[in-house]
């Protein structure tokens, strides 16, 4: 079929009224070294270079960030909070004292016990030593040997009277120490649903402690990829209010059980936050990286996949030109393809309406108001 310049200007005007109106391919006068064959102008917007980039492919996964260590430390008895020394946003080292409850009368069975444990002493002593002495009088048959059973056995119980109150004291100590409320490890309290003065329960919330040096995004993905993941599989983490740059988590943990009413897995990536630039709470897209390769890269837009082989339009020495390629990764959440073949990076690739350009048109690059001033001031032709 031999193309005229009017069956080309028909070609450009259905193009204009396509999805890409603003950057379509319009008729042109005859180009400047006076052939008679007209170019296409064709707007900047259906145009991209091909680029050799780093394409990930692999399911997707989304969430909400969540710090890897996080202890709620609630009251271990009951009382009155009456000190409360650390504040929400406050960085804590482990074991540091978060507040105090009121310990007098844990403290006086504390002191109680102490004592008790002194007297079981002293009646250990006296009972050895009547035991000393006892042995020397039976061994010299002075007394009976029933007298020596008798003292062996008054020794026994005093240690085991000894025993208890040393149990019962190290009970009473570990009851006044849980009056202080320490931190469980070094990181930020978040939380403080407790106030000063208040009456605590046992278990009643005190303070929210979490570590955000480790951070850790769950999510679902489909069990049928699910023979692709493993554990340390990297995944590109994209957070929402820290930067378009992604970050590199690896999947930490594997559910072992599938859900059977969506059959998806849920999979754990830990992300690190060394820098403490992320925050528990924000809201997270990861995309899990089962394949990875370094290549020429177009949008899946540039791509003619209808016919048997698929095609990319190439703009090469002011020309259109129709090029077989050979398709590798494909990321359909990002909408773009690999070429493993035919595309060099650099080369200039059609888009939308303006791949229906015969092979060989002349085209001229401009932008959509260069293209329609062009366009008005050449007369139509019948």
């Amino acid at each position: 079929m031999t193309w005229t310049s009017g069956s080309l200007r028909a070609l450009a005007l259905a193009v204009t009224i396509g999805p890409l109106a603003a950057a379509a391919c319009k008729p042109a006068p005859p180009v400047a070294t006076g052939s008679a064959e007209a170019a296409m102008f064709v707007g900047p917007e259906n145009l991209t270079i091909a680029k050799q980039e780093t394409l990930q492919v692999g399911p997707a996964i989304s969430g909400t960030l969540e710090a890897e260590r996080q202890a709620q430390v609630r009251a271990e008895l009951p009382g009155a909070l009456i000190a409360v020394e650390a504040e929400p946003g406050q960085p804590v080292q482990r074991g540091v004292v978060l507040g105090r409850i009121d310990d007098a009368g844990v403290r006086d069975a504390e002191t109680s016990a102490r004592s008790a444990v002194t007297t079981a002493e002293l009646n250990v002593a006296l009972a050895r030593r009547n035991v000393e002495r006892t042995r020397a009088l039976a061994n010299a048959g002075a007394i009976a040997d029933r007298d020596l059973e008798q003292a062996e056995w008054n020794l026994s119980s005093a240690e085991a009277e000894q025993a208890d109150a040393r149990a019962r004291a190290a009970a009473a100590a570990k009851q006044l120490d849980r009056t202080i409320i320490r931190a469980p490890f070094t990181g930020i309290v978040s939380e403080r649903p407790a106030n000063l003065g208040d009456i605590v329960q046992t278990g009643t919330p005190l303070f929210t402690v979490v570590d955000p040096s480790a951070l850790k995004l769950e999510g679902a993905v489909p069990a049928d990829g699910l023979d692709q993941l493993k554990l340390g599989t990297p995944v590109a983490v994209t957070v929402a209010g820290a930067g378009p740059a992604p970050l590199r988590g690896r999947i930490s943990r594997i559910n072992p059980v599938v859900d059977p009413a969506t059959r998806q897995v849920r999979v754990t990536v830990a992300v690190p936050n060394a820098s403490g630039r992320l925050m528990s709470g924000l809201f997270a897209d990861g995309r899990v990286a089962t394949a990875e390769r370094v290549s020429v890269v177009v949008p899946s837009g540039a791509v003619d996949r209808t016919g048997i082989r698929p095609l990319v339009v190439r703009l090469r020495e002011g020309r259109v030109e129709r090029v077989e390629v050979e398709l590798g990764l494909i990321d359909d959440g990002l909408e773009r393809i690999e070429l493993r073949s035919g595309i060099v990076p650099g080369d200039t690739v059609l888009l939308g309406g303006a791949r229906g350009l015969p092979p060989g048109t002349p085209v001229r690059i401009g932008s959509p108001a260069e293209i329609e001033e062009r366009h008005a001031a050449v007369p139509a032709k019948e």
